[in-house]
């Protein structure tokens, strides 16, 4: 009898419980999620403070304050529309490693720009080359989390996503928004602690693009073709938007970058204007008790990642982001009958909103994930990205319009009114096959 040697495959290597593609190692992970913590610090740090620089350096009128935070978010949204598609298909050119460490340069030199300025156009030039920045790291956070994670355990990989996106918030809430007061208090006069504020920041931002280079692995996809065209590749990932899942995940991202923007520009803003006006505050010192009112929210967020991570994993994921939709709904709808931003109703509507936030990213995260062909990975998220900075750019608008001219708690309530439309359409969509595109198309080929 003749006995043959069996070679068992090679277990898949693993990082906290997940399954990871290929050559990726645990410092190519610890290096990612270090990327999703800075990114949302950084990405709510700039709108949180504005509203000290609008007050207190620029002396603007409390009743332009809303529209100039929107035409601010609107441009620099205007500049993501424009590169995020582009920073995609660049990625799976040059790699994933070199569009991250430049998005993080552009970041820290964006913020350095904000210190110098002392009129809205100094600012406008600061937010976009900032913008220009986070479009880079939006793109780049699905992509890499797709790229580095296995399918069965992007759920997971989500949550643990959601968990850092909440320690970088509340980082921003606690900390980092007390920078200006802080600088003010040890002898400063604003113009010098704005300085001092977004140079510190910047300095951070500068060394974390560093990290990044010698931390992400390095190389391009094996699947990308180098044949085909830049435009091409934009032009099918925007063609997978036929597909009504694709469809609904960038709906989703609309909704996911839209809270972000209405909670990180307007709820500082509206603490400030109230604060200053109701309770006889600084701006400084409104936006310093916001901070800690934000951070319960954040608080939410980080403890409901995991919940959201799981469930995405273990149920329908059209259903997972309904759910998450709902709670959006329900926590910004809430807001239509609140005035005061420190009381206990505000608290209670941002535990609701928080959640939803690190849901409808978590939930459209992986539903994305699981849809794109691998060919055409980062062209679809980059137009994913695109979806979530439109919605970011209607937020800016039609929000700074409300807040001047309805109700401080107009941008919120309005985007209420969005998230139930897109839930509306996930419950349509519920009994649908989510299977990936790639399966599709084998099963197309057979």
């Amino acid at each position: 009898m003749t006995e043959y040697a069996t070679t068992a495959a090679p277990s898949p290597r693993r990082f906290l419980g997940l399954n990871l593609n290929g050559d990726v190692f645990s410092g190519h992970m610890l290096t990612f999620y270090l990327a999703c913590y800075m990114a949302i610090m950084l990405a709510t740090f700039v709108p949180q403070t504005q509203p000290f620089l609008l007050a207190e350096v620029l002396h603007l009128d409390p009743s332009r304050q809303g529209v100039v935070s929107g035409n601010l978010n609107f441009w620099g949204e205007i500049v993501i529309i424009v590169t995020v598609g582009l920073w995609g298909s660049l990625s799976d050119r040059i790699g994933r490693r070199l569009v991250t460490a430049a998005g993080f340069v552009l970041i820290a030199a964006g913020i350095f720009m904000y210190g110098f300025a002392r009129d809205i156009p100094g600012l406008l030039i600061g937010r976009v080359i900032y913008s220009a920045g986070i479009a880079a790291i939006s793109t780049m956070l699905i992509t890499l989390m797709a790229d580095y994670v296995s399918n069965p355990s992007r759920g997971r990989a989500t949550g643990y996503l959601g968990i850092m996106n909440g320690l970088g918030a509340m980082t921003a809430a606690l900390f980092l928004l007390k920078l200006p007061a802080m600088f003010k208090s040890g002898g400063m006069d604003a113009e010098g602690a704005a300085f001092a504020t977004y140079a510190t920041m910047a300095t951070v931002t500068l060394a974390i693009g560093v990290v990044m280079f010698f931390g992400l692995r390095g190389g391009r996809q094996a699947f990308h073709s180098r044949k085909t065209p830049m435009l091409r590749q934009l032009r099918e990932g925007i063609a997978e938007g036929r597909r009504p899942i694709i469809a609904l995940a960038y709906s989703a991202s609309f909704v996911a970058r839209g809270n972000l923007a209405v909670v990180g520009t307007f709820f500082t803003l509206w603490a400030s204007v109230y604060g200053s006006s109701e309770l006889g505050m600084t701006s400084a010192e409104a936006i310093k008790k916001g901070g800690g009112i934000l951070a319960i929210s954040y608080m939410a967020s980080l403890l409901s990642a995991p919940l959201f991570g799981m469930m995405v994993d273990r149920m329908n994921r059209v259903s997972a982001l309904a759910i998450s939709l709902l709670v959006g709904a329900t926590g910004y709808g809430s807001t239509y009958w609140l005035q005061d931003p420190f009381g206990l109703p505000a608290i209670a509507s941002l535990v609701l909103i928080g959640m939803a936030e690190v849901g409808c990213i978590i939930t459209s995260g992986v539903l994305i994930a699981e849809q794109a062909p691998d060919r055409l990975r980062g062209s679809v998220v980059g137009v994913f990205t695109l979806t979530g900075a439109i919605g970011i750019l209607v937020a800016s608008v039609v929000g700074g319009y409300l807040f001047d001219h309805w109700q401080q708690t107009g941008p919120f309530v309005f985007f209420g009114l969005i998230s139930a439309a897109v839930l509306l359409w996930a419950l349509l969509l519920r009994g649908r096959p989510a299977g990936s595109s790639a399966a599709m198309a084998a099963t197309a080929g057979r």
